[in-house]
């Protein structure tokens, strides 16, 4: 493609792009009034060392090659993403005004018309294109500007003679400087140099930030003795400094000068080797060093380095262009320059590309015996290359790992709920062989294994028909609470209750077990009983390797501890669970299971209880039924107490935390208590037990439940059940204010002091007997055998030692016997135990010293 005086040019990430206009390929006809803006991304080849086309792109327009022009093109950030993309303005000319539109050019090569606007004049002074996009120019001595944002053109309330540099400040946004007519106010706050500066020179810099509105000294960039002789300004860096802006830039003049400032003060000077200098911009090379790249108006460039002193490193005549960028690919910038050839008209067929150093290619040049330094610089790039393709496949090997396990897990969760769903509909569920789900087991195959994991979690066969008494639901809240009434014979035959939830429809996408907590309620006079199975604190459980019967259940309570509730008559077991994930459904049926452990009280053996699942019927819940209040808890006043159901307290508990806080007072009775309880909190007691209040006041803590318990006139125990900590929070916080100042209140966490230390004492007892047991178990032959050794040589051993050491036959019956001895304790030492025997150790030792652990962590 031939190239036009009319053609831009432009660097964007190594590449260079060529901007042209031409007329279509099939328009023959003169009054075709179609143009079409091509552009064209070239590449240095490293191979061929010339430029190679890549892609190509067009933007079609209704006008003749006469009425459209390229005005300038930058790189600028779409404000939209924050991403830099070539943009170029366009010039449309009418009868009686100019069209100007912006348009963006994304990797696709697609133009995107970003904005227009139109103007009775041509712009034809210092003309930018910045972020947004936005464009800004000068008329008539004035500022103009439009954004893609508000595309309207605005006016910069300044007046301004030139416009030397346009870029971006560190807190200021946009910036624009300019040299204006010295205004010399009277009232203006400023140096008296600066003041008797603008009167000598007539002139001064200002800046202009576009998104502020806000003027800024111009000082800070350069003296206003400057203002008459420079011509165009480019910042290097601006940083602030205890609130004051430093800027480091270059200058150039029409005294044919490159000046160098640092926060307002001239640092270097160099004479240009050409006239009319009218652009100026940087480089930093692959040794770091700072080019400045001089443009002059008679189509020449030089380059300015900057070491000790600025001075003139290169120049070159009959320039067309000069960019800057990566061409190459090596990390650090080179200049490209386009040289006019008037022989060759091809796209980008005499240039150059160098940084002053190692990097050094030129058009016309035979590369067969390239230079070392270009083959060292494409070595280590192919070293690169290999070095980052090894590590994408290693983390393709990480993430394909990664996934075969995410895809394992789900199956062995959707295998757990199909039998979960076999079990409930009382179905055989036949387990899938290891070796096919590729699973290794961690256990021992064993091909009759003592206690066989199907017969545990079947269904009890002793079961009674009539083992529930009531079946209920409750809406408190953002919770669902499912509670049943367990028949009080059953109960007691039963430790580590819970319940959980499964819903009734095949869900192919999602898990059919709803995920709830379980919690064993007493209610009685007192509220004195509230256990907590699943949902309570406890300290983190020990690793522990366990047998089948019991490795999936470690966070069950000691069973002495379960037969001490259940002997106090606990028969309420309930589910919480969240309400909103159901309603998205609309309507849903959930199975409710019971699981516990089946105790067997006359048997010490390994098996000392049994795991059941017990179907307890269905609930069906909707969202109609949740609008009309049907589950909704009812606590209302009937002449000073409230009327609530059994199922409705049980439905707050079971959402609730339970505190208890004991309350001493030293010099006056406790009777603010009471007042504050009925005043203050509004509560009304229980008709059935009196001492048990719910909370009407309104707001957070409406719905929570007191039991004020006094001992004697001057300590009590209030026992709050709250929903959340904030709640409490509150509670305790306008408790403290009626209290008198002499009060203490103290957190009781499990219960007294006494009753933990005797727990904890039997608790090591059990633990010390375990181990004792263990230890001198005589089960096998080699025992036996090791226990004669022992008797007998207790007897050698015992015989008077002075009577052996006499002779010397009695020495050596003395070291005869002493090696019987270490003998015997060698194999002592290495006696063996079968597998069964080990385990059911193993999980007494494992039982006791958990419990003790347990009595450790509620007496700390």
């Amino acid at each position: 493609m031939l190239l036009s005086e009319q053609d831009q040019f432009l660097s964007y990430n190594g590449e260079v792009l060529v901007f042209q206009l031409s007329k279509p390929k099939h328009a023959e006809e003169a009054d075709d009034k179609t143009m079409n803006l091509c552009v064209r991304r070239m590449a240095f080849n490293t191979d061929t060392k010339l430029f190679v086309e890549k892609s190509s792109g067009l933007f079609s327009m209704r006008a003749n090659l006469s009425e459209i022009e390229m005005v300038c093109c930058s790189c600028t950030v779409d404000s939209r993403t924050g991403i830099i993309l070539p943009c170029i303005l366009m010039k449309k000319k009418k009868r009686n005004n100019v069209k100007y539109f912006l348009l963006l050019l994304h990797s696709s090569n697609q133009f995107e018309q970003s904005f227009y606007f139109t103007l009775d004049y041509e712009l034809k002074e210092d003309i930018r294109l910045f972020a947004g996009p936005s464009v800004l120019w000068r008329h008539a001595n004035k500022l103009f500007y439009i954004s893609s944002k508000t595309c309207v053109v605005q006016s910069a309330p300044v007046q301004l003679s030139s416009l030397v540099w346009t870029g971006e400040i560190v807190g200021e946004g946009t910036v624009v400087l300019g040299i204006r007519t010295a205004c010399l106010a009277e009232t203006e706050d400023a140096d008296v140099f600066s003041v008797s500066d603008r009167a000598i020179w007539g002139s001064e810099f200002f800046g202009y930030a576009i998104q502020t509105q806000k003027m800024l000294a111009g000082t800070c960039f350069m003296p206003h003795a400057y203002s008459r002789v420079v011509s165009s300004v480019y910042v290097c860096k601006t940083e602030r400094w205890k609130k004051q802006l430093r800027i480091s830039l270059v200058a150039i003049t029409h005294k044919n000068q490159l000046i160098w400032f640092q926060s307002g003060v001239p640092k270097g000077v160099c004479e240009l080797p050409y006239e009319k200098p009218c652009l100026v911009k940087t480089a930093v090379t692959s040794s770091n060093d700072l080019l400045f790249v001089v443009s002059f108006a008679s189509g020449n460039s030089c380059v300015v380095q900057r070491r000790d002193s600025l001075q003139v490193a290169s120049k070159w005549q009959k320039v067309k262009c000069v960019l800057v960028d990566d061409f190459i690919g090596s990390g650090s910038e080179q200049l490209l320059l386009l040289f006019k050839d008037d022989s060759n008209t091809d796209v980008l067929s005499t240039f150059k590309i160098t940084d002053l150093g190692e990097v050094n290619y030129a058009s016309g040049i035979n590369y067969k015996h390239d230079v070392p330094a270009a083959d060292g610089l494409q070595e280590n790039g192919l070293l690169t290359v290999r070095a980052l393709e090894t590590r994408l496949q290693a983390g393709w090997t990480s993430v394909r790992e990664l996934q075969q396990h995410l895809g394992l897990q789900k199956r062995v969760i959707l295998e757990s709920c199909r039998a979960l769903k076999d079990l409930v509909e009382e179905r055989t569920h036949v387990l899938p062989n290891a070796k096919e789900e590729g699973l290794v087991s961690l256990w021992d195959d064993v091909e009759n294994p003592p206690h066989s994991l199907s017969k545990e979690t079947s269904l009890a066969s002793n079961v009674p028909e009539h083992f529930t008494e009531e079946l209920w639901q409750r809406v408190v809240g953002d919770s669902l609470v499912v509670g049943v009434k367990l028949t009080e014979s059953f109960y007691l035959s039963l430790s580590d209750v819970s319940l959980s939830l499964v819903m009734d429809q095949d869900f192919s996408s999602i898990s059919p077990i709803i995920k709830c907590q379980s919690k064993i309620i007493k209610l009685n006079k007192a509220f004195s009983t509230l256990t907590v199975s699943s949902s309570q604190i406890e300290p983190p459980p020990k690793k522990m390797k366990l047998d089948l019967d019991s490795k999936s259940d470690l966070r069950k309570e000691f069973p002495k501890r379960s037969s001490r509730i259940q002997l106090d008559g606990a028969k309420t077991v309930t589910a919480v669970t969240s309400l909103s994930p159901l309603l998205a459904f609309h309507r849903v049926c959930c199975v409710v299971l019971l699981h516990a452990r089946k105790q067997n009280h006359q048997s010490d053996s390994l098996q000392q209880s049994k795991k059941i699942a017990v179907l307890c019927g269905k609930i069906l819940l909707s969202l109609e039924d949740i609008s009309n209040g049907r589950y909704s808890v009812k606590m209302l006043r009937d002449n000073s107490y409230c009327t609530g159901s059994v199922e409705d307290i049980l439905a707050v508990l079971a959402v609730s935390v339970r505190f208890s806080f004991q309350i001493v007072s030293s010099e006056c009775t406790l009777t603010p208590v009471s007042s504050w309880l009925l005043g203050e909190m509004e509560c009304t007691p229980f008709k059935e037990c009196q001492d048990n209040m719910f909370c009407h006041k309104a707001g957070n803590v409406h719905g929570t439940i007191f039991n004020w318990t006094l001992k004697n006139p001057f300590e009590g125990v209030l026992t709050i059940f709250c929903r959340n900590l904030t709640v409490l929070f509150q509670c305790l916080h306008s408790l403290t204010r009626v209290l008198p100042p002499s009060c203490s209140v103290k957190l009781l966490r499990s219960g007294s002091k006494a009753v933990l230390t005797e727990q904890l004492a039997l608790a090591l007892e059990k633990e010390m007997l375990t181990l004792k047991n263990s230890l001198f178990l005589k089960e096998t032959k080699a025992e036996n055998s090791l226990t004669q050794g022992n008797v007998s040589g207790k007897k050698i051993s015992n015989a008077p030692l002075a009577s052996l050491l006499d002779t010397e036959e009695g020495v050596q019956q003395f070291r005869k016997e002493l090696q019987n001895e270490r003998e015997e304790s060698v194999r002592s030492m290495n006696q063996t135990m079968n597998g069964a025997l080990y385990q059911k150790t193993a999980l007494k030792i494992a039982e006791a010293q958990l419990s003790s652990d347990m009595s450790v962590w509620r007496l700390s």
